[in-house]
């Protein structure tokens, strides 16, 4: 039995940030932006907005694109690195407000690779029988964890939310191979100092602006290009393909810079690849299920496409997943 996805949905908030508005806030250019990250605008969420908000939208649109209820799903699972507290977990309160009572929920923690890790969890349910419907959401408001006066993060990151539902299916389509790794020798490459229990946050903390996100750009950027590329390769030699027989490639939008590499040492055309960066920029976890749903209301999925789906983040966290459409 494979899991397949039957339906996807996703949003972005309404307030655009251009570049051009982030050159009066920090030191950056709109042609520095573009030629270093290819991000020409973002989306960020308004300040009454919590993630769970961004996904209860993705969420929904995906029930309604599937013509389902939330009495329908028996599993949430939640991707996300900004939930809206500590505790109790995003993906209760989005059960809480979808109004899935039958449900289960929980988060998943995964940086930039979370949708993916997620995805992982929710086919091994489906494929076990001990799920039949569920719900798989990567949502991030990093707006409000971004130090707007950094200048190597805040023009990356934004705010958004996509979602999937996984149903079983008993032909060939449908999830086929998901790889997942991690590498937690290299944590502080993308970090945030404060807000767990190893730094609290605390006035001393606040004043050392380690309330936010951290990231060692040049480093990532290397390792990044490399193992996207290995992980790519892995999946599609267990899946017994070629980069040349994907109907389609969508990576976590982190730089254009890494996905141009990633599509290059594949062997494969840029017409071939998903890229939505220039308008949302880094939405971390939220970023692919983002992009595949545009994919798919582009029309750029057919029956029978293998689509490849990568990702890389914090952690350092990296996975790909192969699916039958």
């Amino acid at each position: 039995m494979n899991a397949r996805i039957v339906s996807t949905g996703s949003y972005v908030p309404e307030n655009v940030l251009t570049n051009h508005d982030l050159e009066k806030m920090v030191e950056t250019t709109d042609e520095w932006i573009i030629e270093r990250t290819g991000i020409k605008e973002r989306r960020i969420a308004s300040l009454h907005q919590a993630t769970s908000d961004l996904a209860y939208e993705a969420a929904t649109k995906a029930l309604k694109n599937a013509n389902l209820t939330a009495d329908d799903l028996d599993l949430i699972v939640v991707a996300t690195v900004t939930p809206d507290m500590l505790t109790p977990s995003c993906g209760c309160v989005l059960q809480m407000k979808l109004g899935a009572t039958h449900a289960v929920a929980f988060d998943i923690n995964g940086a930039c690779t979370g949708f993916i890790y997620a995805l992982s969890i929710a086919e091994k349910f489906i494929r076990t029988g001990a799920s039949r419907r569920a719900l798989v959401v990567g949502a991030e408001i990093l707006s409000k964890f971004t130090d707007w006066t950094d200048r190597t993060t805040c023009v990356l990151l934004a705010d958004g939310a996509g979602a999937v539902i996984l149903e079983p299916s008993e032909n060939d389509e449908g999830i086929r191979i998901i790889d997942i790794f991690s590498d937690g020798t290299m944590w502080d490459f993308i970090h945030m100092p404060a807000g767990g229990s190893k730094l609290p946050v605390t006035e001393d903390a606040i004043k050392q602006r380690l309330n936010f996100i951290k990231m060692k750009g040049n480093e990532t950027f290397k390792v990044a290009v490399k193992t996207l590329e290995e992980i790519v390769e892995t999946t599609l030699k267990k899946g017994g393909i070629t980069s040349s027989q994907l109907g389609l490639l969508i990576p976590h939008q982190a730089n254009i810079r890494i996905i141009q590499a990633m599509a290059k040492r594949l062997e494969l055309s840029m017409e071939k690849v998903k890229i939505n960066i220039q308008k949302y920029g880094n939405t971390s976890s939220a970023s692919i299920p983002i992009a595949l749903d545009e994919a798919v209301r582009e029309g750029r999925l057919k029956q029978g496409d293998y689509v490849m789906l990568a990702a890389f983040g914090a952690g350092l966290t990296w996975g790909s997943a192969l699916i039958k459409w």
